[in-house]
């Protein structure tokens, strides 16, 4: 029953769809995820306002859909530390990949524990390592939290040692792209690089807070394409996204690390002004 009441469908307790559901079928659909505090979900504005991006990209109607998902997340029981994941689809309809005439998209909300990750990851660092497989470049799709998340599942799937929490992701035309479930920044000379995902990847919600706070405070930001060779050099390195915050890397492979002092301003900026 716990399941159920913490699971919506179209504002309604359930806990399964439609098994003809266009996401289901053709992963067409979006999600987003979010840290909720004190019953806030933190950055909603910038959450909603992607998914709506995405919706529009994929042809999913967002006529009304801001209120709804609204009204869905006053349903949820109250929680002072949780996550909630939103995902809507295209709904049910269709022959093959031809869509209906009339989309019903299908709202799923779903509220969790915050996740528990080994040791004490924020404060001292953690062990990365390089996936062999590389994103396809697909400008198309680039930007949208897609329900197609197979590169991700298949990149993660590379690795079973728990003390290793993160691998760094290229994209097939060489250059740095991410994390597996996070975005990825450098640190050179007090100045934060972080990879061009225009072709590839998704632009966290939480690399473009950072991006703004540290602008808020003298720190400038450069988007750009670089190599393994520019990461190994970095100063620092980190990563980032809704849950975790700022995980600085103290281990990559056989080199070492050390969570210098831009990571650690933005980690005090992002405790004052998001947790």
């Amino acid at each position: 029953m716990a399941e159920l009441k913490n699971s919506l469908v179209n504002g309604k307790s359930a806990a399964s769809i439609a098994i003809q559901d266009r996401g289901v079928s053709y992963g067409q659909g979006v999600f987003e995820t979010l840290r909720v505090t004190q019953g806030r979900p933190l950055l909603w504005d910038e959450h909603l306002q992607r998914l709506l991006n995405g919706c529009k990209r994929l042809q999913i109607p967002v006529d009304g859909l801001q209120h709804l998902l609204y009204d869905d997340l006053q349903q949820l029981p109250a929680a002072d530390h949780a996550v909630v994941k939103i995902i809507v689809t295209a709904g049910s309809g269709g022959r093959g990949y031809m869509m209906p005439a009339d989309v019903q998209p299908t709202r799923i909300l779903q509220q969790l524990p915050l996740p528990v990750y080994y040791g004490n990851p924020a404060l001292q660092g953690i062990r990365a390592r390089w996936c062999d497989l590389q994103l396809a470049c697909a400008p198309a799709l680039a930007g949208i939290k897609h329900l197609n998340r197979l590169e991700q599942v298949l990149a993660r799937a590379e690795w079973n040692d728990p003390a290793v929490q993160e691998g760094i992701v290229c994209g097939a035309d060489g250059y740095l792209a991410e994390g597996t479930m996070s975005n990825l920044f450098l640190v050179y000379d007090g100045k934060l690089l972080t990879p061009d995902l225009s072709r590839y990847g998704i632009a966290g919600i939480m690399r473009n807070y950072l991006i703004e706070l540290a602008a808020n405070v003298g720190i400038n930001t450069e988007i750009g394409r670089y190599t393994r060779t520019d990461l190994l050099a970095a100063d620092e390195v980190f990563f980032c996204n809704s849950l975790i915050g700022v995980w600085p890397l103290a281990q990559l492979d056989d080199q070492t690390f050390i969570p210098g002092p831009v990571t650690r301003r933005l980690q005090v900026l992002l405790k004052e002004n998001y947790c």
